[in-house]
């Protein structure tokens, strides 16, 4: 058997604050002009400064000088003013479409991380091993479901140590791997056990055997995962535990090319045993 393990970081590490480097020209007016859009947009939609201020909550002044540093870096007239209410010139007119476009692209992805952030609605990041894909994950994802039916999941399917990569980079929220890794940066809880039996081609000498003693395997040519899966090192450790060290013919990156490979009399594996059989009908 081999245990099977969900990971969840430990801690999500805060990302230090990213500076500006100074360049390029177009990185630098970007830094300025950033802040200033929205009230830029506030005060041509009403076209009154005043008013402007009321409805975005700020200082009348604070307002007015971030228009003319507006217009200082810009180098060009937003504005024609009259006291208090101001117009827009033909470049402000051209610059606010380009501005409520900007304006409209943060706001949609403001709304689509809240979605994927929501505990109801949002979306869950989960990676796992290619050997629990076919019965595992689709058992634990149904019966989520069934109390969760809107959360959406994105699913990715890799090997161990390239999944927990992803983990401790914020790219997956959870992942089901095996072996239980030793990391303290992640917290990890056993979930299940899958039993590993040695496949072996239909007219192999063990075929008709219900049991064996793993050693009795010792002279036999293998296919497994490549190194660095989790199922790699579990067969490399139970064939040490048996007294053997495996000889290897063919390496793979899932199991059901194994399963192929041992059927076409090429090698014998440890692997899970089958999923759950389905019934496939011609159309």
């Amino acid at each position: 058997m081999h245990g099977n393990a969900i990971i969840v970081p430990m801690v999500h590490q805060q990302r230090s604050q990213a500076r500006l480097s100074p360049s390029g020209d177009t990185e630098d007016i970007v830094a300025l002009l950033a802040p200033r859009l929205a009230y830029f947009a506030g005060v041509a939609r009403t076209e009154h400064v005043t008013r402007a201020a009321q409805e975005m909550q700020v200082p009348q002044s604070t307002l007015s000088r971030a228009m003319v540093r507006l217009e200082q870096d810009l180098g060009v007239d937003l504005f024609a003013r009259r006291g208090r209410t101001v117009s827009l010139t033909p470049a402000g007119r051209t610059f606010l479409t380009s501005v409520d476009r900007a304006l409209a692209e943060i706001e949609k992805a403001a709304d689509e991380v809240r979605a994927d952030a929501d505990p109801t609605t949002g979306k869950v990041a989960f990676g796992f091993l290619h050997t629990l894909g076919s019965e595992t994950v689709p058992g634990l994802i149904r019966a989520f479901r069934a109390d969760h039916p809107r959360v959406r999941f994105s699913l990715v399917q890799n090997y161990g140590e390239a999944m927990l990569e992803r983990l401790r980079a914020g790219e997956l929220d959870l992942c089901l791997t095996s072996p239980v890794p030793d990391a303290p940066d992640l917290v990890a809880r056993r979930l299940d056990e899958q039993k590993l039996r040695l496949v072996v081609p239909a007219d192999h000498r063990l075929a008709t055997r219900k049991r064996i003693r793993l050693a009795e395997a010792a002279d036999e040519t293998f296919v497994t995962l490549e190194p660095g899966y989790g199922l790699r090192r579990i067969t490399d450790d139970v064939c040490k535990e048996a007294g053997f060290k495996p000889r290897v013919a063919f390496e793979g990156e899932e199991a059901e090319t194994l399963r192929g490979l041992v059927a076409a009399g090429l090698g014998v594996a440890l692997l899970p045993h089958p999923p759950y059989p389905v019934r496939e009908l011609q159309s």
